[in-house]
């Protein structure tokens, strides 16, 4: 069997097969890099919602005991409201320090982690 191309037109094939597979193994690459993303983000609300809701109801069973102890229960809602407002004043003023930084920095680092196969 004889070939009728040249090294020219087989170097130029070598050249496009091996471009298409750079752009596959790029497309895989990003897709894989945004599911490890996404799945570790969604783990991440999961945890952050139950310990919300575990907030939520300590901090009802708070309020009502500092209310129980003060004589009237909207004292306790008002002191656990006020310790909250308390705590928002604060993220608010550190929040590129404690909030932004930290979670850009972790969704750098998992885009930027290497798989071992």
């Amino acid at each position: 069997m004889t070939e009728d191309t040249t090294p020219i037109a087989t170097l130029f094939e070598r050249a496009e097969d091996y471009s298409k597979t750079s752009l596959k193994l790029l497309r895989l690459n990003a897709i894989d890099k945004s599911a490890d993303v996404a799945s570790s983000l969604v783990s991440r609300l999961a945890v952050i919602m139950t310990v919300v809701f575990s907030v939520l109801i300590t901090s009802i069973g708070v309020a009502l005991w500092l209310g129980k102890l003060l004589g009237d229960a909207f004292y306790g809602f008002f002191i656990v409201g006020g310790f909250y407002a308390f705590i928002a004043i604060l993220l608010h003023l550190f929040r590129e320090k404690w909030l932004k930084y930290p979670v850009s920095n972790s969704i750098i680092k998992q885009m930027l982690k290497e798989k071992i196969v």
